[in-house]
């Protein structure tokens, strides 16, 4: 029996009268980018918070490697969680916050960290208080990575990030990840960015899972279809169907379904425009009106 790096089993947590979780469900491999995407107030930090075991859930149960991570010292030292709202006490130097976390985490590499501390051009003489935003987010972002954790989670990591210190993490990420493979966590908005560096993807929508799988077979599964009316509704008949405009005689969907080779060339001679829908705008497409139900799309 596989062993998963994350286990989440029926989980649910309510917050009063709101429900954040509503039976959560997934396995986690070894080894993998994942991609945890949803809108504000979906459940993404919450399953996170219990996943690393910041708070416990009203029903349902999480483990690690097999184990609960609830006051289990060995289980936590398998996870590193980088937070958008900071991770330091507010007097740390920088130089302080990376002996703390050498201190706690196996496989921390000192090489990588005083590295990254160059190429994002961060003084490691600076306590976190006097930090932007932008150097907080790159303290961040040094820990996760040189922690070297088996399971190394990102939420919204890179708040105050420009574009190029965005792709410096991206790029040192993927880079490290080939060397030192282990179970990453992305929880983002900035989808588009980060798609090509995901393995899985899982979209929470209103507490509950709307889509999990791989994130190459999710995109082969996500098309934009435009030309004359009748014809492209000749060809989408029986298919999920996201979005539908008409302009005139002209129509374009987007649908989300399988479509062999032999339909693909059928609506190529009938003068059908096809094109991939993008991992954001599938997200958008799927988040963005009524509520969707999971057994809707991964049937």
């Amino acid at each position: 029996m596989m062993t998963y790096a994350v286990e989440c089993k029926n989980i649910s947590k309510h917050f009063g009268k709101t429900t954040a979780l509503s039976h959560i469900n997934l396995n986690m491999e070894k080894d993998k980018i994942y991609g945890l995407l949803g809108r504000n107030g979906a459940g993404k930090s919450t399953l996170l918070n219990i996943v690393t075991a910041q708070t416990f859930p009203d029903d349902g149960e999480v483990k690690i490697f097999g184990e609960s991570p609830y006051e289990n010292g060995r289980a936590l030292r398998n996870i590193c969680i980088v937070k958008e709202n900071g991770m330091f006490l507010k007097d740390v130097s920088v130089t302080g916050a990376l002996d703390i976390a050498s201190s706690f985490y196996n496989n921390w590499d000192k090489k990588l960290a005083e590295r990254l501390l160059i190429e994002f051009q961060l003084d490691k003489r600076k306590t976190y208080r006097n930090l932007s935003l932008g150097m907080k987010s790159q303290l961040g972002i040094i820990v996760g990575l040189a922690s070297r954790a088996p399971i190394t989670i990102f939420d919204e990591p890179y708040i105050g990030l420009d574009a190029a210190g965005r792709q410096l993490f991206y790029d040192v990420l993927i880079e490290d990840y080939m060397e030192n493979p282990r179970t990453i966590i992305l929880s983002t908005h900035l989808i588009d960015e980060v798609s090509n560096l995901l393995e899985d993807v899982i979209i929470l929508n209103k507490g509950e899972v709307m889509l999990e799988g791989n994130s190459e077979d999710i995109k082969n599964k996500a098309f934009y279809i435009r030309g004359t009316k009748d014809r492209v509704e000749k060809h989408i008949s029986g298919k999920k169907v996201l979005s539908k405009e008409e302009f005139g005689n002209t129509m374009a969907v987007a649908i989300f379904d399988s479509i062999s080779d032999n339909e693909i060339r059928a609506m190529e001679l009938d003068d059908l425009a096809i094109s991939s829908i993008p991992l954001q705008q599938l997200f958008i497409f799927l988040t963005g009106g009524k509520m969707i139900k999971r057994g809707d799309i991964n049937e």
